[in-house]
């Protein structure tokens, strides 16, 4: 598995109104395609893994260059 890109996004929690941050990463499996990770803050019970197809992957990653965070590695 290989990681193509990942970013950080800060956002307001609605109830509380407290400062947090998400962070998403996108990976490549040889055999499941692309795989987005996402956790919501520090909780581990916030995590969810999305299998994603070559379109929707182009769509996420468009979505990073254009906020100048992607991050390639």
């Amino acid at each position: 598995m290989q990681m193509i890109s990942s970013r950080t996004i800060a956002f307001l929690d609605d109830q509380t109104l407290a400062p947090g941050e998400a962070r998403e990463a996108l990976f490549r499996h040889e055999h499941y395609g692309f795989i987005l990770y996402f956790s919501e803050g520090l909780a581990p019970t916030n995590e969810r893994i999305i299998r994603l197809d070559m379109r929707e992957a182009l769509i996420w990653l468009n979505q990073s260059s254009q906020n100048g965070e992607l991050f390639c590695g």
